[in-house]
């Protein structure tokens, strides 16, 4: 698998610094309230976790799982929803944790999804934002880290259900993905 990595994009390191100042901000800016948390399966799951426990508001958690990708690198615009929300998100501050930001499409069509259902507020929280390949007109709220773009891996991003669980976020090699 080491081949099959070109760089380190962001390191452990960074990223713990990264996630330790965004609970920071949330815990300020949520200060009183009990928001809702929603992690985007599977990518979103170690972000979470880890954001999860920097945090001292209390929290719900709630899981997701939704897909524009499939086994592809290019987006389908299509959102699937795979998984869905066990909690009534009706006037609650939500708190949707995405992985990566890319094109955007996934992410837009899925908050307007859920501003259907009335929240109080929806706020996104994102790891990792590639606005060179934004489509859609969406932003994080939220984000730790801007990215070139680059098909990245590692920290929960996959490709093809691999490497999600390298520590760090890292550039793939081409080679693997354009066979």
């Amino acid at each position: 698998m080491i081949n099959e990595i070109e760089k380190v994009l962001v390191s452990e390191d960074e990223i713990k610094v990264a996630v330790k100042n965004l609970a920071n901000q949330l815990n300020i800016d949520y200060a009183g309230e009990k928001p809702i948390v929603v992690c985007i399966l599977k990518g979103s799951i170690f972000f979470t976790a880890d954001l999860v426990r920097e945090l001292n508001i209390p929290v719900t958690i709630d899981f997701m799982s939704v897909s524009s990708y499939g086994s592809g690198t290019i987006s389908s615009g299509e959102l699937k929803v795979k998984k869905d929300l066990s909690f009534d998100i009706t006037g609650r501050h939500v708190i949707l944790i995405e992985d990566i930001i890319d094109s955007g499409n996934t992410l837009y069509k899925l908050k307007n999804l859920l501003l259907e259902r009335n929240p109080a507020s929806i706020k996104i929280a994102a790891l990792l934002n590639k606005p060179d390949r934004r489509v859609t007109p969406i932003n994080a709220d939220y984000c730790c880290f801007t990215i070139p773009d680059e098909f990245v891996v590692g920290y929960g991003l996959d490709y093809d259900e691999r490497y999600r669980t390298l520590k760090d976020v890292c550039v793939l090699s081409r080679s693997v993905y354009e066979k």
